[in-house]
């Protein structure tokens, strides 16, 4: 019982602190480690539903994973033709 507790506290914790890395993340001149950053709360999010259910967890790392990249790199590609030094 005590390891279903560790996934879900690890995954709050997770989730907490990559939305704190997050909100800070646009300082940040590194694309990599703007992607990484989002990609701390995905895995936290993906933990706690570990604590529910095996499938559900992998597709939200994968839905999450999928989405977010896809949004950074075109954010990056779009501050690229504007000009903009990353």
């Amino acid at each position: 019982m005590l390891d279903i507790y560790i996934w879900f506290y690890t995954g709050c914790a997770l989730v907490i602190l990559g939305c704190i890395a997050t909100v800070i993340g646009p300082g940040v001149k590194d694309p990599i480690v703007r992607v990484i950053n989002t990609e701390i709360p995905a895995v936290g999010v993906s933990m706690i539903f570990l604590t529910y259910n095996d499938t559900i967890a992998l597709l939200t790392y994968v839905a999450a994973t999928v989405l977010i990249t896809m949004v950074l790199l075109r954010a990056v590609v779009r501050l690229e033709e504007m000009g903009a030094e990353l």
